[in-house]
């Protein structure tokens, strides 16, 4: 171009086509992103349109039903129950394996071993849902024998509560014992020198204790009450005889006989592996009693997935895979920070809770609320663990929205409403999205 004649304006040059900050041309830029936006929009954008047009739709889908579909997120009893396990698991699964994992990194980082464990901790992520599922099937089963948890409650029970061995023992024809407040008492008086028989039936041969052995008659002894409390197993005539120790009968070992006397426990004792006790003078006159306690039914746990349980259980499984992840994004957050801060806290007297409650979880704030975040939009469609745990009486108890949709649309075949479940917890995820979203970029302004 010519230059510029005195007094002119300076020629424009001309314009150049707009490159990325890479150089590469924004047509090419399009053209690589279009694989993938075509993908975006055939499996994000189009369901998510359909499901939105779908949920105005009535159940067959050729009339237009208005909002009754979601009328019916407030109105249908499981729709209810699942909204309310959500509300739950929003608050407490997030909360507490956001947590464990903040405790998990900060201790690891003081044992020698503590790669070791994070390892450990942290393998629960490589298992499925579905196996992770079946795993705490089996792990909160009613039997003690077969589920691990009942198996340590019902140690932990024992051991301060012992079960009997007798539950279902009772009295036979003749005997000369009558049912008292649970269990049994004598209908006359016992004297020294006297050996009382104590006959009960109703303990199956494989069922008595292992320690059990071939009943004996106590031999009477002067100013003492001895007798025998075992199981006479008499079936009719000629197949032993009805109140009497046989050969082949097994006492009752360790079963308590107390002696009461105007009300008051004047003496007791326990059952000799053969069936024989003894009981001092002060027995004489009394009455013996076998108390409830030898008659109670053995402890079977707790009811893990029973309907008062089953989502804390629900929810315990998920924090059992979860807390792993949270462990491991917060141990990187806690690589990152400044030691000479911790160090400075300590120095100006700080105790180690101090230093965790008031410099560590502050400069960590962060990264657990990423955690959190993330937990929390998990576990908005939390579906595999509450299909698979909870058995079939349960599991309207532990409904979720992610089940409920699932169940109308496939089950109960009405899409309609399950299309309003999907969209209403699109509705709920996009706060938190939102507000993720705010925390990265005031991050990146910083």
């Amino acid at each position: 171009m010519t230059s510029a004649t005195a007094g002119g304006t300076a020629p424009v040059p001309p314009a150049r086509t707009r490159k990325s900050v890479t150089g590469t041309r924004r047509t090419v830029a399009v053209l690589f992103l279009l694989p993938c936006l075509v993908l975006l929009g055939a499996l994000v954008v189009y369901p998510i349109g359909y499901s939105l047009i779908r949920s105005f739709l009535n159940q067959s889908g050729d009339g237009f039903a208005g909002v009754d579909n979601y009328k019916a997120l407030f109105t249908d009893d499981g729709i209810r129950t699942a909204l309310k396990n959500n509300v739950i698991w929003v608050v407490f699964a997030p909360t507490v394996a956001t947590a464990l994992g903040l405790v998990f990194a900060v201790l690891t980082e003081r044992v020698r071993w503590g790669t070791a464990f994070k390892l450990v901790v942290f393998m629960p992520m490589a298992i499925s849902m579905l196996a992770a599922g079946i795993i705490f099937r089996l792990v909160y089963d009613q039997d003690p024998h077969k589920g691990v948890a009942n198996a340590v409650w019902v140690g932990v029970h024992d051991t301060f509560a012992e079960s009997s061995a007798f539950p279902n023992a009772h009295p036979g024809r003749q005997s000369p014992l009558r049912p008292e407040k649970g269990g049994f008492l004598t209908r006359q008086a016992v004297h020294a020198g006297q050996s009382v028989s104590l006959p009960l039936v109703g303990v199956a041969p494989d069922k008595m204790p292992g320690g059990a052995k071939k009943a004996v008659q106590a031999p009477s002894e002067p100013g003492k009450v001895t007798g025998t409390a075992w199981q006479d197993f008499t079936r009719g005539k000629g197949v032993g005889r009805l109140g009497q120790v046989d050969p082949g009968e097994l006492g009752y070992p360790g079963m308590k006989i107390e002696a009461v006397k105007d009300g008051k426990i004047v003496d007791s004792a326990k059952v000799r592996d053969d069936g024989t006790f003894t009981l001092s003078d002060k027995a004489d006159g009394a009455r013996l009693r076998l108390p409830a306690s030898n008659f109670r039914e053995p402890y079977n746990g707790v009811d893990w997935l029973g309907p008062s349980l089953v989502t804390p259980a629900v929810i315990g499984a998920y924090v059992w895979m979860w807390a792993g992840f949270a462990m491991v994004l917060i141990a990187a957050g806690l690589a990152g920070v400044p030691r000479e801060l911790l160090e400075a806290a300590r120095v100006d007297g700080a105790n180690e809770w101090q230093v965790f409650r008031m410099v560590t979880v502050p400069l960590l704030a962060p990264v657990l609320a990423v955690v959190l975040v993330t937990l929390m939009i998990n576990v908005l469609k939390v579906f595999d663990l509450v299909f698979i745990i909870p058995p079939g009486s349960s599991q309207d108890d532990a409904n979720v929205l992610a089940l409920e949709l699932y169940r109308k649309g496939f089950s109960e075949d009405q899409p309609g409403i399950a299309s309003a479940i999907a969209v209403f917890l699109l509705l709920l995820v996009i706060p938190v999205v939102w507000f993720n979203v705010r925390r990265l970029r005031r991050e990146v302004r910083r």
